[in-house]
């Protein structure tokens, strides 16, 4: 796998299985940054802070690759800044499923976790 592209392009599908493979150890580390920090319940350390500053532009161009597997724009990340749209961001993201076809963004990516990437074009 390409991982420059993977982390750092806005262009191109990733699959369900890819973005989870993202999402979920990026929560596991959150969560264990915040839990070595001794920070209270609700409350982010600056650890955190910092992990989620380095974390922001993978986090923002794997999100957007899902956006535009579900054939939507990457635009649609931007719906995390309004209160409750990362629900929905994440609904989508995480449980729709690929556009079958080829859309704007390219090819529907492969099933495999390991070869589900699509460039763009």
């Amino acid at each position: 796998m390409d991982w420059k592209w993977y982390l750092f392009s806005f262009e191109g599908r990733i699959n369900r299985s890819l973005f989870w493979a993202y999402v979920i150890p990026l929560t596991v580390a959150l969560i264990a940054i915040d839990i070595y920090a001794d920070s209270p319940l609700g409350e982010l350390s600056t650890p955190s802070l910092l992990f989620i500053v380095l974390t922001l532009w993978p986090s923002l161009a794997v999100q957007a690759k899902r956006w535009h597997d579900t054939g939507r724009s990457g635009w649609w990340t931007l719906i995390n800044l309004i209160p409750f749209g990362g629900i929905w961001a994440l609904i989508v993201t995480g449980a729709f499923p690929s556009d079958a076809n080829t859309n704007r963004f390219g090819a529907p990516p492969n099933n495999s976790p390991t070869k589900g990437v699509s460039e763009g074009t």
